[in-house]
């Protein structure tokens, strides 16, 4: 009789099935945090359930956001700053749920690998759960997929996935109208969109990542990687306070295209760039790439990454509850017949 040949394993193809166990314990603790009512069983099971019912809905209407960090994951690879790139994916997800008028309630991540280094994945999924605190929605699972040969070592990709509920007939954007006023709030850095032209403005002005950054403290990667505003609380507290029309994530496109989006035909959105002053990191790009502001604008956020569109008559409260939650609000004009957005004055 032949002998037979040693067997081999899963691991020895390159996947590791007590990894990934280590990984789902040791971020139970931080998913645990994220908690909320409706929330009805913790990680590790075949799905996630919730509960509508007792997170306070009686006539609900499920909303659905689905997106990723894009080629900032990049920089957070090369620089190994991981920390801050979970709360970019949860707040590209519910930052868009929230212009719907949508509550979100949970979310759920999908990190892949060649190969899961423990550490680094329980770093960014602790990031998950941080900005999933952040949002007031509750982490309920996810899968964590090593797949060899499909990703360079130490490369790993993300993607999330929040759903949120509002009440039936609550959604936005809904009356928006003529003379209705435009309240922008501060964006904390490039956010997440733009990145591919960022990663080539660093490398055409010769800077690496660990380089001093030209216009704060730090280093230029860690500078570029601050992670996205979280916008859902002091939205949410706007909406119910009453008064708000709609509301506009100013992500990829910029205030360009993503203010259309909750205009009606007819309508435009009337913006005064004198309203408020580029930020550094924008002004540096722009300067480093021989960018002109309308690409600028078409591009990126510009320090603006979420719009409110409110009732004139509202703008005011409106205004002082935003300031109140720690918001910085920008007046930055109003709707106004026409088609999708005027610029006036000049960002500088």
């Amino acid at each position: 009789m032949a002998e037979r040949k040693n067997g081999i394993t899963y691991a020895d193809a390159g996947v590791d099935i007590d990894a990934g166990n280590a990984l789902v314990d040791r971020i139970k603790p931080a998913a645990a945090r994220t908690q909320r009512p409706g929330t009805m069983a913790g990680l590790g099971g075949f799905g996630a359930l919730f509960d509508l019912k007792a997170a306070g809905y009686s006539d609900p209407i499920l909303v659905a956001a689905t997106d990723g960090v894009g080629t900032k994951l990049r920089i957070a690879i090369d620089t190994g700053e991981l920390g801050g790139v979970g709360i970019d994916l949860v707040a590209m997800c519910v930052n868009d749920l929230v212009c719907q008028g949508a509550e979100p309630l949970f979310f759920l991540d999908y990190f892949a690998t060649g190969k899961l280094a423990l550490d680094e994945a329980a770093t960014v999924i602790e990031g998950i759960a941080a900005g999933c605190e952040g949002a007031g929605c509750a982490l309920i699972g996810g899968e964590t997929a090593e797949m060899p040969g499909m990703y360079g070592s130490g490369d790993f990709d993300l993607a999330g996935f929040a759903v949120g509920a509002m009440e039936r007939g609550a959604d936005l954007p809904k009356a928006v109208g003529d003379g209705d006023v435009l309240l922008g709030l501060a964006s904390d850095g490039v956010h997440s969109n733009g990145y591919s032209l960022v990663r080539k403005i660093v490398e055409l002005s010769g800077l690496n990542w660990d380089a001093a950054c030209p216009w704060g403290d730090g280093t230029l990667g860690r500078a570029l990687l601050a992670p996205t505003r979280l916008y859902v609380k002091p939205a949410l507290s706007a909406i119910r306070a009453g008064g708000v029309h709609g509301l506009a994530h100013i992500t990829g496109g910029g205030l360009t295209e993503n203010l259309p989006r909750v205009l009606p035909e007819g309508l435009v959105a009337e913006i005064d760039l004198g309203a408020w002053a580029l930020p550094p990191v924008f002004a540096w790009l722009s300067e480093q790439g021989g960018i002109a502001m309308p690409e600028m604008l078409k591009t990126f956020n510009c320090g603006i990454g979420m719009v409110l569109v409110v009732k004139a008559e509202a703008a005011e409260a409106l205004t002082g509850r935003l300031t109140e939650a720690g918001e910085t609000v920008v007046a930055l004009g109003r709707v106004t017949e026409g088609e999708g957005v005027r610029y006036t004055g000049t960002l500088a």
